[in-house]
């Protein structure tokens, strides 16, 4: 027999639900970063076996909105979630529930579908995390199952996908058996350039960087492909710290995106980056739309 369905993975930001899908897949698919909300649109990362198909969907972590750009995450984060098979709640074993687990908690308690609680980071977790707070977790709602765990490491996260093959409906191969992700080639090369720029940024710079690519052309004779992008930013201190003394950080980011890109698509790639000021874009519902947000 041959099951499929949709398993959506949810829970506060940054508790590691991309790390785990990336982990599942055995291969690097969205990117991941230390920097709340990295995740902003909805991805569909496809999981095929012989006798499985899993359509993990990757949300935006949920949070208090403060601008429009966090309205449209959440919003994101949350729709859909009834025609999910599996839902999976991801908290972390390194504290007890905090209201934003409490929140989440209170949204996804009535869905009338499986609900699995997976708790991360448990290779960090205190000794004695399944007397004293693991309790307190199980009590958020009416979980089926739950995993102890660590996405990063892949410990014992093969338990977890055995599980969704006992709860996933008999169904259809919904998407070809090598398709990994719903995505075009464009939306990934602008995912890791802004990946580059989170893990090298702090403070506000990482939560106003968007990435929009302005052209890419393949040329299969020579096995290459040209990609010319714009980091947005909305403020010129923000320009300036992105661009760097000497551009030294722009040409970093671009070299290291250049190399994942290339990894990633077994195929050169020559990448060309401009940064430009956007001021209060996320505020904006119009830039929002051109960005591919709405």
């Amino acid at each position: 027999m041959f099951v499929s369905g949709f398993v959506s993975v949810i829970g506060r930001p940054n508790v590691g639900k991309s790390t785990l899908i990336n982990t599942i897949m055995n291969r690097k698919l969205l990117i991941t970063s230390d920097k709340p909300q990295t995740t902003r649109d909805e991805i569909h990362a496809i999981y095929t076996s012989e006798d499985v198909q899993v359509i993990f969907v990757d949300t935006p972590g949920i949070h208090k909105p403060r601008h429009e750009l966090g309205t449209y995450m959440v919003k994101t984060a949350l729709e859909n979630l009834k025609e999910m098979d599996v839902l999976l709640f991801m908290v972390e074993a390194t504290a007890p529930p905090g209201r934003g687990d409490k929140h989440i908690a209170s949204l996804i308690r009535e869905l009338d579908i499986p609900l699995f609680l997976v708790v991360n980071k448990y290779d960090l977790a205190p000794v004695d995390f399944e007397e004293k707070w693991l309790p307190l977790y199980l009590e958020l709602a009416d979980f089926e199952r739950y995993f102890l765990l660590s996405a990063l490491k892949g410990e014992k996260v093969e338990g977890l996908l055995h599980a969704l093959k006992e709860f996933l409906p008999e169904g259809p191969l919904y998407y070809p058996a090598d398709m990994l992700l719903d995505r075009p080639q464009y939306f990934v090369a602008a995912e890791i350039i802004r990946e580059k720029v989170l893990h090298k940024t702090r403070e506000e710079v990482p939560h106003a960087v968007a990435v929009e690519i302005y052209r890419m052309e393949n040329r299969a004779e020579k096995n290459l492909t040209v990609i010319e992008a714009v980091i947005y930013v909305e403020r010129d201190s923000q320009k300036k710290i992105i661009i760097g003394r000497g551009g030294k950080m722009l040409k970093e980011i671009g070299r290291e995106a250049r190399m994942e890109l290339e990894s990633t698509w077994e195929q050169r790639v020559f990448l060309d980056l401009w940064v430009k000021v956007k001021k209060d874009w996320r505020h904006k519902d119009n830039i929002l739309r051109q960005l591919g947000y709405k």
